[in-house]
């Protein structure tokens, strides 16, 4: 039931806009396909899985990485800017929100002033490096990135968000507060010369969700392991900024309107509202980072993260497309291709071509580099053209794979084929297909 609802709506977003033609029918369809595809994405569940996954990180990283940033802002004299941050991502849940800063914040201080030792230190350090690990495995997964970073990148990047990260946050909501001091001052002046309200009253406390879309806007453009343009990162940040402020007002009003069912809870209410409350964030950061994704990638607005059909004639053309552009490449003295530059060439998902190139490196056609880069694994005149089409018909062995029972007649027919397949490209290597030869 589900399903055919589903293929009826894909076809009114998709392939109806193209058919009747005409602009105004392809742009009003535009926004109604991201909004199916950010939708369809949410009730699937994979997003909700990833933030509580999330969410549970947080509970063991959050005082450590606290920890780790009042130990580094220490040395700038910026400390304390910690506490105001923590209470304005803290201030949906009301009073509670103000007590449980205060809770975090004197476990910062017992950390401080406790002497940990190298075990203490290591599990710190550990916890901290194990959230950002997991942040990075779920802004992959929206950006439909299979290969994770190298063990030695990881630690060096890691350790650059976790050390510079801290204080780029704490400047930013500085000026950003002394900027709003300064408009409210404007403002007030203003104010008294036309009789208005106070500026006050005038003006909102922007500067948390500044903060949120430039926090929003450096995970997406730098944790993902792919190159993420700008603009698409700067749309999903700027979405994952509302509707953060919006479900954060909204929240407000739940834990304000809900005071009897929480005092049920007693003492547990305060923990509750704050283990939703940063499912709810973490939810909004991805669904914030999978519309940057679809901003960027169209491609995938239909499909998402379902299985993407393909056949044994595509994944054979696709083997020789990237083997082709590869090679002239390398023969050119070139750029070296990338895998989302050769996914945007071909006009096909990253998803699908990374099953064929995973198979040509496994087979020792081609290189791929820390930077997502892919180079040939040897020199062309030895790469033959049909060890290209071998590597796509015939994987690496398995034991895992089923061998059927052997049916002659059927057997002798596909070695037939499979032969003469092998014999229309036997003596013809790689650099002679691309050099004309």
């Amino acid at each position: 039931m589900f399903k055919g609802l589903t293929q009826k709506i894909e076809h009114w977003l998709f392939d109806l806009p193209e058919a009747v033609g005409g602009q105004p029918a392809r742009w009003l369809a535009v926004p109604l396909r991201y909004a199916y595809a950010l939708l369809r994405d949410l009730l699937k569940g994979d997003l909700s899985l990833r933030a509580m996954s999330l969410v549970y990180s947080s509970l063991f990283a959050i005082v450590p990485f606290i920890a780790v940033a009042f130990s580094i802002l220490k040395a700038f004299g910026y400390h304390r800017q910690l506490e105001p941050i923590l209470n304005d991502f803290l201030s949906p849940l009301g009073s509670e929100g103000q007590a449980l800063t205060t809770q975090i914040m004197g476990f910062v201080e017992n950390v401080q002033g406790t002497l940990l030792g190298t075990i203490g230190f290591a599990f710190l350090l550990y916890t901290v490096l194990s959230m950002i690990k997991k942040v990075e495995e779920a802004l992959n997964f929206t950006w439909h990135v299979e290969r994770p970073r190298s063990i030695g990148r990881r630690m060096t990047e890691y350790l650059i968000v976790m050390l510079i990260g801290p204080v780029v946050a704490v400047l930013a909501m500085a000026s950003l507060a002394a900027i709003e001091i300064e408009a409210g001052a404007v403002v007030g002046k203003l104010s008294r010369l036309a009789d208005a309200d106070p500026a006050g009253s005038a003006r909102g406390h922007f500067a948390p969700y500044v903060m949120v879309v430039g926090l929003f806007l450096f995970m997406y453009l730098y944790i993902p392991n792919t190159r993420v343009r700008f603009v698409p990162a700067l749309v999903g940040a700027g979405f994952g900024g509302v509707l953060w402020a919006g479900i954060g007002a909204l929240f407000t009003r739940v834990v304000v309107n809900s005071t009897r069912t929480l005092a049920v809870y007693a003492g547990f209410a305060v923990v509750l509202l704050f283990l939703v409350w940063l499912h709810l964030s973490w939810l909004v950061l991805l669904l914030g980072a999978q519309l940057s994704f679809y901003v960027q990638h169209p491609e995938y607005l239909r499909t998402g993260h379902a299985e993407i059909p393909t056949t044994s004639v595509l994944r054979e053309r696709l083997a020789m497309s990237v083997m082709v552009l590869i090679g002239e490449s390398f023969l050119e003295g070139g750029p070296r291709w990338t895998i989302s530059g050769l996914s945007e060439r071909l006009a096909i998902q990253a998803t699908v071509l990374n099953e064929v190139l995973v198979t040509l490196e496994q087979h020792g056609l081609i290189m791929a580099g820390e930077d997502d880069t892919v180079v040939p694994a040897r020199d062309l005149g030895s790469i033959q053209l049909a060890d290209i089409m071998d590597a796509i018909r015939h994987e690496v062995p398995d034991p895992r794979r089923p061998e059927p029972t052997p049916v002659p007649l059927a057997d002798v027919t596909v070695e037939k084929a499979d032969a003469a397949l092998r014999t229309s490209m036997t003596g013809r290597s790689l650099r002679e297909l691309i050099s004309g030869a």
